[in-house]
Parts: C-alpha cells; sequence; structure tokens
C-alpha cells in the first residue's frame, strides 16, 4: 500500500494571496506545500487543488501515491514532476473556470 507521504497545510504568504486574488474563495483559504522528499517538494498548491477529487480519488494525491521509489523502483524523472506541477495547474484552472 502506498504510503501517506508529507504535507503542510498553511496559510498563503502575502504574495501568493496577492496572486490568487479573488479567486481565493475558489482555491480555498489554505494551500499546500507536498514533499517530494526531505529537500523537494511543491509550494503552493491551493486545498482545493490538492482536494480535487475525480471518480472519488483525490487526483494529485493518487497520481503521487503510485509513484513512490519503492513502487516504482526508481526516483522521479523530471518530466514526471514537470507533469505533476502541469497537473495541478490545469485543475486549478478548471475550477476556476467552472466557479465563473
Amino acid at each position: 500500500m502506498p504510503g501517506q507521504g508529507r504535507l503542510e497545510e498553511r496559510p498563503y504568504t502575502s504574495d501568493e494571496r496577492s496572486v490568487v486574488g479573488d479567486d481565493v474563495a475558489i482555491l480555498g483559504e489554505t494551500t499546500f506545500d507536498i514533499y517530494l522528499n526531505g529537500r523537494a517538494y511543491w509550494k503552493n498548491i491551493p486545498a482545493a487543488v490538492w482536494d480535487y477529487k475525480l471518480g472519488g480519488y483525490q487526483v494529485l494525491k493518487k497520481w503521487l501515491s503510485y509513484r513512490e521509489s519503492r513502487i516504482l523502483g526508481r526516483a522521479l524523472r523530471p518530466e514526471e514532476i514537470q507533469h505533476f506541477t502541469d497537473t495541478a495547474r490545469r485543475i486549478a484552472a478548471l475550477l476556476i473556470l467552472i466557479s465563473r
């Protein structure tokens, strides 16, 4: 079974909040830092993006859970790391689009 991973929920920084602007109502009042390992992490994944479910599954969490090094037998490749970032951005864009 995949592990839980490490994530830290926190309030937006003032710079992050200014970028989110009025969309904070859509993306959530808090954000997450999602750790890939002890040093590398994705910073500022809005709560609604992290919590987004499709088919009953939390999309980003599910994607990461099956890409743990002990399951894959290797570390994530740079293009896989970029794919996670792109997916998070797409989810945010979808949430904003369907809310307008």
